[in-house]
């Protein structure tokens, strides 16, 4: 499986490279674009002034670039936080989008976008403040309207970035079991 894993709002930091290393473990194709263009950070308020000075247009345009050699392929968009809500958007306008893994985040839907049963699976802490319970149940009902066939997964009492072990909000134990659940998911979408 060929897939394309966005970073967070912290940049391209080695959690990502990690995670990467992990799925190319598991036998699939990984691209870990550089959104920042070489820039991270330790906080999330600095990432985010980033994410503001560079533009969400601009973000999305360099993700399409970074997608578009690979794209014909089918493509699995994944993505942690900021880099989820990107990979929503791209899978959302790619019709050969093979799948959609959203780790920590979602993104606003376009009120046009229609897929055909994309399989999507969302992993988010809960509660999370950036994920609020009344947004997920909008965004849940709104993919169903898109077509997507979505799973989520939720993980009482960890951090936001739950995943990166470098962050205060590591979970390990619901870092391991959102890995072997997202392995799984990935094993149902078939071979490129």
């Amino acid at each position: 499986m060929d897939i394309m894993l966005l970073h967070s709002a912290y940049g391209l930091r080695p959690a990502v490279r990690a995670a990467a290393e992990r799925l190319e473990a598991a036998g699939h194709r990984v691209w870990t674009p550089d959104l920042y263009q070489g820039e991270t950070f330790d906080t999330v308020e600095e990432g985010m002034a980033c994410k503001e000075r560079i533009g969400k247009d601009e973000l999305l345009k360099r993700a399409v670039l970074a997608a578009a050699p690979y794209s014909e392929r089918g493509l699995v968009y994944a993505g942690f936080s900021l880099g989820a809500s990107i990979a929503q958007n791209l899978a959302l306008g790619d019709t050969k989008a093979r799948g959609l893994l959203l780790l920590h985040g979602t993104s606003d839907i376009a009120p046009n976008a229609a897929v055909d049963e994309l399989p999507v699976q969302l992993h988010i802490a809960d509660p999370d403040a950036f994920e609020p319970h009344d947004w997920l149940t909008a965004w849940y009902l709104g993919m169903g309207r898109t077509g997507a066939d979505v799973e989520i997964y939720r993980y009482p009492g960890a951090g936001h970035l739950y995943t990166d072990p470098d962050l205060p909000d590591y979970d390990e134990s619901a870092a391991e079991q959102t890995w072997r659940v997202a392995l799984g998911f990935l094993a149902t979408l078939g071979d490129s």
